[in-house]
């Protein structure tokens, strides 16, 4: 029986900027932090000659070919993993399409569970490029790096993609009291509603290879946002952080008409009112969870849940992608 767990992320700058049709052009800059909710894989020998792969659906096949799941059949490819006597289980501590980056850590814990079915050591890095390969390379969806590296690494790190599809990895540095503060005052609320976020990325890959002169001035912005909450960071400023996560969701609010809602706004104004001093929806957009920084939870959590939202409570993980159990 192998166990192995990636944790889920938030975005706290730079977003949009790590989608190959943008780096590739211009370079990226995301920041990123992991948080302590997790998508979790185990692998266990099965005695039936079968594989079996139980996510939201099970799938009972013979070979690698016949699973319909994208990811897990490229996994098994990928690594040439062919004897039929596995058994696949996916579980989640938050549900896929809440914008957390839920397909990242899947990929990454399935291929690091899948290593450890062979014995493979492999670095974060390689385990990240991997991932990056099945989704981005192999399964031409319209994603960006940021979900699968901050799985693969864990904390809180700025990402740079440069034009050659090279990765620097900066963990940020902050000090023990501006990393309690953050932690403590970062709030998350889920909206109620998930989405896909493949028609908003296809459409904003669509129109950076096109040099669509809006959406390049955009995500030039968030990059440079991006670049101003690392300077915030690494002065201890969270009142700044907070102010650039404003200007980040008003922007971000322009890239696409499918990126907010009359919900969405009001649950932004009703936050902006009491008490927080930042915000935004975290992931593409249309769903999922608003991110708020405020220095008076209390306020904002009795608002919040008068308003029939449920609040996630998050720590920061620093650990990546990891094995829990291997027997």
């Amino acid at each position: 029986m192998i166990v192995t767990r990636s944790p889920l992320r938030i975005s706290l700058g730079g977003g949009g900027t790590d989608l190959p049709s943008y780096y590739r052009e211009h370079e990226g800059l995301v920041i990123s932090a992991a948080i302590d909710k997790y998508v979790y894989i185990t692998i266990h020998e099965t005695f039936e000659e079968e594989i079996i792969a139980k996510y939201s659906k099970m799938e009972v096949v013979r070979t690698p070919d016949e699973i319909k799941h994208p990811i897990i059949r490229q996994a098994l490819k990928l690594l040439c993993i062919e004897h039929p006597h596995l058994e696949i289980t996916s579980m989640s501590d938050i549900p896929a399409g809440t914008g957390l980056g839920s397909s990242g850590s899947f990929t990454t814990a399935l291929l690091r569970a899948m290593h450890a079915l062979r014995n493979n050591h492999v670095s974060r890095r390689e385990l990240a490029e991997q991932a990056c390969h099945i989704e981005l390379d192999l399964l031409e969806e319209p994603v960006g790096k940021q979900d699968q590296y901050i799985a693969a690494f864990g904390g809180i790190t700025c990402f740079r993609f440069r034009s050659d599809n090279t990765v620097d990895v900066e963990p940020v540095r902050l000090k023990p009291e501006t990393l309690h503060n953050l932690e403590d005052n970062l709030v998350l609320f889920f909206t109620g509603f998930t989405r896909s976020a493949s028609d908003i990325l296809r459409d904003q890959h669509t129109r950076t290879r096109q040099n669509d002169r809006e959406m390049l001035d955009n995500l030039h912005l968030m990059k440079q946002i991006g670049e101003e909450t690392r300077k915030a960071f690494d002065a201890g400023d969270l009142r700044r952080f907070a102010d650039l996560m404003n200007t980040h969701w008003e922007h971000k609010k322009n890239r696409s008409q499918g990126m907010t809602n009359s919900r969405i706004d009001d649950y932004y104004q009703l936050a902006r009112c009491n008490g927080a001093l930042g915000g935004k929806l975290i992931g593409a957009g249309g769903g999922g969870f608003l991110m708020f920084y405020t220095e008076d939870k209390t306020r904002l959590r009795r608002k919040f849940y008068e308003a029939g939202l449920r609040e996630v409570r998050i720590r920061f993980d620093f650990a990546g992608t990891t094995v829990l159990a291997h027997s």
